[in-house]
């Protein structure tokens, strides 16, 4: 039995995907499982990866489906972006709750107040991005956190 709950859980609903006849669920589950396979054997020797590492890389899967749709779309090719749109839905749901543009201002705010960096201005950028990193990680894009910060500090 594995140690990560949430690998259990893609696996247990790649099964029910599969009794049910429900392709783009199947083929997404089966990807994300697949991944994490890779991750478990990178690296010199092959091991578990815990619910956060699980996290980690489903949350590098669906930024990659979201990065498609908008090169699909921009490309006028519609099915793809839908169908890489509809693999991305199936990923959020894995994934904890996005923060808003609000929340994520706020939780700028707070860093760059914390941190002093308002007088260093954008030299800051990399002293805020490390203080938000933890409270972040998996919540928001980091391209977003990175937009905010760098428009909070003039930069």
């Amino acid at each position: 039995m594995s140690n990560s709950e949430l690998k259990q859980r893609l696996h247990d609903d790649m099964t029910a995907a599969l009794k049910a006849r429900d392709d783009i669920r199947k083929s997404t589950l089966r990807m994300a499982l697949t991944a994490v396979t890779k991750a478990e054997v990178a690296g010199k020797e092959a091991r578990e990866l815990s619910d956060a590492e699980v996290l980690d890389v489903l949350t590098a899967e669906a930024k990659k489906r979201r990065e498609s749709v908008t090169a699909y779309r921009e490309a006028g090719r519609a099915e793809l972006a839908d169908k890489e749109q509809a693999e991305a839905d199936i990923l959020a749901e894995y994934l904890p709750e996005q923060l808003t543009a609000e929340e994520i201002a706020a939780l700028v705010t707070e860093a760059v107040a914390a941190t002093g960096a308002a007088e260093l201005g954008p030299r800051g950028i990399g002293k805020v991005m490390g203080a938000l990193q933890p409270k972040v990680k998996g919540k928001a894009d980091g391209g977003a956190v990175s937009a905010e910060v760098k428009r909070q500090l003039g930069a």
